[in-house]
């Protein structure tokens, strides 16, 4: 593997350990409908803000998610719409995992 494969798999191990989080994948679906504070992400987790705070961080530090401030809230949303893709495509695994187990019982 050349250093160049390296850093890039390494870059791509840390959005798939960002990824590895039901709290930060469930804060990314929210984000597929519309920009979210901390504060109404806060409430629909049902977790304190610290903890929505570092998810976002991990979630913006990978370049996930971005953040924009309008005054004195900042508002987080997807980085990019190739995201919402990538979540279908994993519900599409799910189901045919479903299938499958479904099909052995």
């Amino acid at each position: 593997m050349t250093e160049y494969e390296q850093r890039r798999c390494e870059a791509r191990s840390a959005i798939f350990k960002a990824l590895g989080h039901p709290t930060r994948l469930y804060i990314l679906e929210q984000l597929r409908e519309t920009p979210h504070c901390v504060c109404e992400l806060t409430e629909k987790v049902g977790a304190d803000t610290s903890t929505i705070s570092k998810h976002l961080t991990i979630l913006r530090n990978v370049g996930l998610v971005r953040s924009e401030k309008q005054g004195t809230t900042v508002y987080y949303s997807l980085a990019c719409a190739c995201l919402t893709q990538f979540l279908q495509g994993a519900e599409t695994l799910l189901k045919m995992k479903a299938e499958a187990d479904s099909a052995a019982l």
